[in-house]
């Protein structure tokens, strides 16, 4: 049996990853639907051609994705495809936010994505493909967004380095790096501080930024970062000082003096 795997499918990017490849991979069985909400996952295999297995996980929790682990030994199934949408953010700085939240970050988008990463490899076969969903926000430290950014940091090297072990076993990796993307993420993102109005200025729809992805996926790319501001911000990143963008960053916000 060849499946799919989504986890954050329930809204935003994974829903949108759904929708797409739903119409496109005749060779997929069923796809495997991972989220915290399941009204929205039920609402979404409704909407979906395919088979749907659902799983109403907390992917921040250690018995939960044991839980997963149990499926994927017991049915063995041919993981074609793994994408890792789950994750949060918040916006503000360190000191406003409590620790227990900004742990979450670390365990979520961090923890949970190594973990379901692992667990996916031995089922997959030459071809399969990864996609993990890092962010422009990888690319340097980002004051009033630091926790976030450090997690998607993770990913972005995490995912790279990834693709280059995998090339052997002809298992492809693309770590997908869109800026601000207009989905429900904004919400949780400004529980402790508003967003930037410049990042706001550049939100991308979550359809462009998923049909970006698999185009940069099928081609076997490591990273598909989506926008002009992000592939500047990106080349900016690999040649100026850091501590200089990340300072700049945050001046735009309004915060430093």
């Amino acid at each position: 049996m060849n499946i799919v795997v989504i986890t954050g499918a329930s809204g935003g990017i994974g829903r949108q990853f759904s929708l797409q490849l739903d119409r496109g991979l005749a060779s997929v069985d069923e796809f495997w639907l991972i989220a915290r909400r399941k009204d929205r996952l039920h609402a979404l295999a409704r909407r979906l051609t395919h088979r749907t297995r659902l799983f109403c996980l907390d992917l921040a929790k250690e018995e939960d994705l044991c839980r997963f682990d149990a499926v994927l030994a017991k049915e063995r199934p041919v993981v074609r495809m793994l994408i890792n949408c789950a994750g949060y953010g918040l916006n503000g700085d360190c000191e406003r936010i409590p620790a227990a939240r900004q742990a979450g970050q670390v365990d979520v988008n961090c923890r949970a994505l190594l973990w379901l990463t692992l667990s996916c490899l031995p089922y997959m076969k030459p071809h399969s493909r990864i996609l993990q969903l890092a962010s422009s926000a990888a690319f340097l430290p980002q004051p009033g967004f630091a926790a976030y950014a450090a997690t998607k940091a993770f990913v972005l090297r995490f995912s790279q380095a990834l693709s280059i072990e995998l090339a052997r076993k002809r298992i492809y990796v693309t770590a997908v790096c869109p800026g601000p993307v207009d989905t429900d993420f904004l919400v949780t993102a400004q529980q402790y501080g508003e967003m930037p109005a410049f990042k706001k200025r550049f939100l991308a729809r979550p359809e462009a930024v998923v049909k970006k992805a698999l185009k940069d996926s099928a081609h076997r790319r490591q990273n598909s970062v989506f926008g002009l501001p992000n592939l500047a911000l990106w080349a900016a990143s690999r040649v100026l000082p850091q501590g200089f963008l990340a300072k700049t960053a945050y001046r735009m916000r309004g915060d430093l003096q």
